[in-house]
C-alpha cells in the first residue's frame, strides 16, 4: 500500500480506504481514480494472510464431503455454497473423504490449522454422521446429514413433502390407482417419500394399498422389473411414482416393451431431477427436484448471518415438483387388461 500511495501521491490510509471501498471516507472521485490506476499499474494484491491475522478471520470456509464431491448432485451443493461465500468475499476449501473416519478427523484438523472461519459437512445420501469433536471449535453446519441426538444444526431435504408433491401431481391429473416403486428399504429418503405418498392418498380419501407399494433399489433394473410386475396384473395402476429418476427410466422401458405409451396409457413421475436423464427421456420426465443447491446456499448464509449457534436442530428445504411431459389424465380404459 505504501508503494501504491507513493505512486498516486496519497497516504497508505487513503489507499486502504479506496481498496476496501469505504464510502464514508470523503475521498474524491479523482483521488479514487488515481489510486485505482496505481493499483492496476503495480499489480497490487491485498495480503489475505495479514488481513486474516488482523481481523481474526481468514475468509475461508471448509466444506467436507463423504462422496459428494464425485456424485452427480455434488456440483449443486458446492455451487450453492460457493455463490454465497463468493458474495461475501470468502472462498471454499473442498475436501473429499470417501467416508473414511481417519480422513475425516485429519481433514478437520487440517482445516482448523488453516484457521477456517467455519466448517460445513455435506453427505451424498441423507444419513447419520459423527463429526469429530474438534469441528465444534468453529461454527459447523451439516448438509444432507444429521448427528445422533441432533447435536449440530443441519439442513435436510423435505422428503415427505416431496413424496406428497409427486403423488398430488398424479392425483390432480385424475389418477386414483397410483403405484409407488420405492428406493432401498430402510433408507432415510425412502421412508420420508413413502410417508408423503401415503399422506397425499389419505387426504384424497384413498386408502393405502400395500399391494401398490413395491420395493426397488434406486437402479434402472428394479424400475424395469417392478413395472413389469405392475403391468402384468389384471387391474393395473394408471400411474407410477418412482423413488428416483433411474428407476423411472426403467419403468419407461417396461411400458414401451408392453406396447404402451407414456403418458397416454400410464403416467410416470420420478424423483431427484437428474437433469441429464429426466429432461432427455421421451417424453421428458416429470420429477421432484432435490434441493442440493438451496441446502448448500442455506448453510453458508447461516454462517455469515452469525446464526449457527441459535439454529434449530433440523431445517427442512422444500423438494419442488418439476412438471414435464410424463403425466397425463387418467384413462379408464387403461385400468383393466
Amino acid at each position: 500500500m505504501a508503494d501504491v500511495g507513493r505512486l498516486a501521491g496519497v497516504s497508505p490510509t487513503t489507499v486502504s480506504f479506496v481498496i476496501n471501498n469505504r464510502t464514508d471516507s470523503g475521498i474524491s472521485p479523482a483521488t479514487r481514480k488515481l489510486v485505482l490506476e496505481a493499483v492496476e499499474l503495480l499489480g497490487y494484491r491485498p495480503n489475505r494472510a495479514a488481513q486474516g491475522l488482523r481481523r481474526r478471520r481468514t475468509q475461508t470456509i471448509g466444506l467436507i464431503t463423504d462422496q459428494a464431491a464425485v456424485s452427480p448432485h455434488a456440483g449443486r451443493t458446492i455451487a450453492g455454497a460457493h455463490d454465497v461465500a463468493w458474495k461475501h468475499g470468502s472462498l471454499l476449501l473442498v475436501a473429499n473423504t470417501n467416508k473414511d473416519p481417519k480422513v475425516v478427523r485429519a481433514t478437520v484438523h487440517e482445516l482448523l490449522d488453516r484457521q477456517v472461519d467455519a466448517i460445513v459437512f455435506a453427505a451424498e445420501g441423507t444419513r447419520r454422521v459423527t463429526p469429530p469433536e474438534a469441528a465444534r471449535q468453529v461454527p459447523t453446519v451439516l448438509v444432507n446429514c444429521f448427528t445422533a441426538g441432533n447435536t449440530l444444526p443441519c439442513v435436510l431435504p423435505d422428503e415427505a413433502g416431496g413424496g406428497r408433491a409427486a403423488t398430488e401431481l398424479l392425483l390432480a391429473a385424475g389418477h386414483r390407482r397410483i403405484a409407488y416403486i420405492t428406493g432401498m428399504r430402510g433408507a432415510w429418503a425412502t421412508r420420508g417419500r413413502l410417508r408423503g405418498y401415503v399422506a397425499a392418498l389419505a387426504d384424497a380419501g384413498i386408502a393405502r394399498d400395500d399391494g401398490l407399494v413395491l420395493v426397488g433399489n434406486f437402479r434402472t433394473d428394479s424400475g424395469y422389473e417392478r413395472t413389469r410386475e405392475l403391468l402384468a396384473r389384471r387391474v393395473r395402476p394408471t400411474a407410477i411414482f418412482c423413488g428416483n429418476d433411474r428407476m423411472a427410466m426403467g419403468a419407461y422401458q417396461a411400458v414401451a416393451e408392453a406396447g404402451l405409451r407414456v403418458p397416454e396409457d400410464i403416467s410416470i413421475v420420478g424423483y431427484d431431477d437428474q437433469e441429464d436423464l429426466a429432461a432427455e427421456l421421451r417424453p421428458p420426465l416429470s420429477t421432484v427436484r432435490l434441493p442440493y443447491y438451496e441446502m448448500g446456499r442455506w448453510a453458508i448464509e447461516q454462517i455469515f448471518a452469525g446464526t449457527v449457534a441459535t439454529l434449530p436442530s433440523r431445517t427442512y428445504e422444500p423438494c419442488p415438483v418439476v412438471s414435464r411431459g410424463s403425466v397425463g389424465p387418467r384413462l379408464d380404459t387403461a385400468v383393466s387388461i
